[in-house]
């Protein structure tokens, strides 16, 4: 119950500070009136009703979230009939593909954004329209913040994509197609064909790049109905959950069921188990460590690696496995993977709350899948270790590598040493940024070959900023018509979860701000042991001490040389306040910030 500390009212609804408040009349006339203006009455902003706020990502901006657009008049009759009323709002646009200089930037202003939404205006629970890799933790973000009654709907997946009779799945493709490019195996025409191929409806990524994992782990936290996540945008199915969502966050109002009592850290335990059995995106722990803090609850990528390593890889889906979206539905979704983990006693905490009001055991248990190629049994997974490792060293204290895209030529190249299993060495060209890979990948001089790490620098968090998914290195094209299709490769910034490199990503703390990657110079070798989860640049502790010194010495003296300008004030303010990738990219401020929906009441405007 809501007290309004200004007035000494308690009330049932937030809403009725604004529309319904018998000690301030004045007040309330004034909120009233302008939200009557458009048609809805007195009798019904002072009904005691919910006020139910649909957060709309959908936009011609956002095409991947377009169709909420659509699903959010199923919602809006759901709301409705289990006796709430609607408000839609948008939220700001946050498009993957479409974004420049990375749609990272927008996660942090989206959840802002939100925050002030859901705080500030008289709402009483929410529909998060989650889809698109940064909407749905932007919106988990801001749901924690606030605390009031939320629900998450996710727009789905795109139709399957196919090109001669193949599976062509998003993202996933387009890394296919610049190899076939490179190799001359396709020209300019060819490759736009083929790329489009892969995005014939609305919905967003069909293969498990980060959309697909993000709103499955949205479901794994219980912020989700059960089986929402993974439905094709175009299915019937999708508008019908649309409408239960809306049915059911005006119960959830009522039984004043906030995201702290679902999103709790046995939750969050349970989202990494399924991140693990379902190939999730590297870019998982950046948001879900987010969404923990601002939970106030501890998350770090040792927990990942912890919880998560040896969690069997049940999902053959694209770029880890065969599969697309379609199938992944069909064969059951992230239901059909948690009764697999429940039934391998995998599953950490299977009494954890959804927002159905059972528990995720309770709604999963029993749900095998019935296509065994696209969900494995647990008893024949497709990988017995498929969780990330956090590897350390003197060049990062933290950086991520996605076991389950290492494919049997990369192990065999570069893993599979009898006298030095799991672990391999090699000199180093270093990358300055985007920008100078692009330029200088082709060129001979550099002497790449089987035996090369790549390394790209410049593109964390507050040197890119935003940290762009850039890190989608491949070999020269001569390496490439020779059949090495992957090189190893070693970044601070982020890599697409359509990708299907097992790059060493996300390196903490970036080169902007004195990592351990600005030391590095082309022709310094580095030493990868995964079995000692250690990465270390080969050179004396004398050389690296003086190497530090200049370092410290140029960052005294102004940005690096590869950090360009900002360009925006919200890039400037970006760079000021977000911590690194391992803190999950978080607005540092912000994370003091929590449950304001219960602790304070905005004050009156007028």
């Amino acid at each position: 119950m809501p007290y309004d500390a200004k007035h000494g009212t308690t009330v049932k609804l937030r809403s009725q500070l604004w529309f319904d408040n018998p000690d301030d009349p004045d007040m309330t006339a004034l909120y009233i009136e302008r939200y009557m203006n458009w048609g809805l009455t007195r009798a019904e902003l002072q009904s005691g009703k919910p006020l139910i706020g649909i957060a709309q990502s959908g936009s011609d901006l956002a095409p991947c979230n377009r169709h909420h657009i659509v699903l959010a008049e199923r919602v809006r009759e759901g709301i409705r009939e289990a006796g709430g009323i609607a408000f839609e709002f948008p939220v700001h646009p946050i498009q993957e593909t479409g974004r420049r200089p990375t749609a990272a930037l927008d996660r942090n202003l989206a959840y802002l954004g939100l925050v002030e939404t859901l705080f500030g205006y008289p709402i009483d629970g929410v529909v998060l329209t989650t889809g698109c890799d940064k909407t749905t933790p932007s919106q988990l973000m801001a749901a924690a913040t606030v605390n009031i009654p939320a629900i998450a709907l996710s727009v789905g997946p795109m139709l399957n994509g196919w090109y001669r009779g193949a599976r062509t799945g998003s993202g996933t493709i387009k890394w296919l197609a610049k190899k076939l490019k490179a190799a001359g195996e396709i020209d300019w025409p060819q490759y736009f064909e083929l790329v489009a191929s892969s995005a014939p409806s609305p919905g967003f990524c069909n293969t498990m790049g980060t959309a697909t994992t993000m709103n499955a782990l949205a479901e794994a936290l219980g912020m989700m109905l059960p089986g929402g996540a993974a439905i094709p945008a175009p299915h019937k199915e999708r508008a019908q959950v649309a409408y239960l969502t809306g049915r059911r966050i005006v119960e959830m109002v009522l039984e004043d069921l906030t995201p702290a009592k679902i999103m709790t850290r046995a939750a969050l335990e349970n989202a990494i188990v399924v991140n693990s059995a379902i190939g999730g995106s590297t870019n998982a722990p950046i948001h879900l460590n987010a969404i923990a803090r601002h939970l106030g609850i501890e998350l770090t990528n040792d927990d990942w690696e912890r919880i998560g390593h040896h969690v069997p890889l049940l999902v053959d889906l694209q770029p880890a496995g065969r599969f697309l979206g379609e199938d992944f539905h069909r064969a059951g979704g992230v239901p059909a993977v948690v009764a697999e983990l429940i039934e391998a006693g995998l599953l950490p905490h299977p009494d954890a709350l959804t927002v159905n009001g059972g528990t995720i055991g309770a709604n999963c248990a029993g749900k095998r899948s019935w296509d065994r190629e696209v969900i494995r049994s647990h008893e024949e997974p497709i990988l017995a270790d498929a969780g990330f490792l956090n590897l350390k060293g003197n060049l990062f204290g933290s950086a991520i590598m996605k076991t389950s895209v290492i494919s049997e030529t990369f192990r065999a190249r570069y893993l599979s040493d009898p006298e030095d299993p799991n672990a391999f060495e090699g000199p180093v060209v270093v990358f300055d940024g985007r920008e100078d890979y692009h330029a200088r990948i082709n060129d001979p001089a550099l002497g790449i070959d089987e035996h090369t790490i790549l390394v790209m620098r410049g593109a964390g968090p507050i040197g890119y900023p935003g940290g762009a998914e850039v890190v989608n290195m491949q070999p020269p094209d001569a390496l490439l018509q020779e059949g090495i299709m992957e090189l190893p490769c070693i970044g601070d910034g982020r890599q697409s979860g359509t990708s299907g490199s097992p790059s060493i990503l996300n390196a903490c703390p970036e080169a902007a701000v004195g990592g351990g990657l600005a030391l590095l110079r082309t022709g310094d070798r580095i030493r990868i042991d995964l079995n000692r989860r250690e990465a270390n640049v080969l050179l004396p502790n004398e050389e690296l001490a003086e190497r530090r010194r200049a370092l410290e010495q140029a960052l005294e003296d102004g940005p690096l040389a590869y950090v360009p300008p900002s360009q925006t004030p919200w890039q400037e303010i970006h760079r000021a306040l977000a911590d690194q990738f391992d803190g999950g990219m978080v607005l540092k401020p912000a994370v003091k910030y929590r449950d304001v929906g219960h602790r304070f009441t905005p004050r009156d405007n007028h």
